[in-house]
């Protein structure tokens, strides 16, 4: 399977920059980079307006206090793991 890196340094950026320009040529850049932009903006607000949506019902279904003891319970979890500075498992 292919898998692209998950860092690509100056240079490869500029081969692949040079070949962008080659097959598409630099009159169509300007376009493709707006319909990307575009297409992020979309994306971002969708994301945006679904965690909206998921908040709104959250607290009309009374979730929030349920989030809180949660949040509350992890809280006492990771301050427990820094003072011992690891987990320690409980024998049964």
């Amino acid at each position: 399977m292919f898998s692209l890196p998950l860092f690509i340094s100056t240079p490869e950026m500029m081969i692949v920059g040079l070949v962008i320009i080659l097959v598409f040529g630099s009159d169509k850049l300007p376009e493709i980079a707006r319909g990307i932009a575009k297409a992020m903006s979309t994306v971002r607000n969708a994301t945006d307006d679904l965690k909206n949506e998921i908040t709104k019902s959250a607290e009309e279904h009374g979730f929030n206090e349920d989030v809180k003891k949660i949040t509350q319970q992890i809280e006492e979890v990771k301050d427990q793991i820094e003072e011992s500075g690891s987990i320690k498992r409980k024998m049964r």
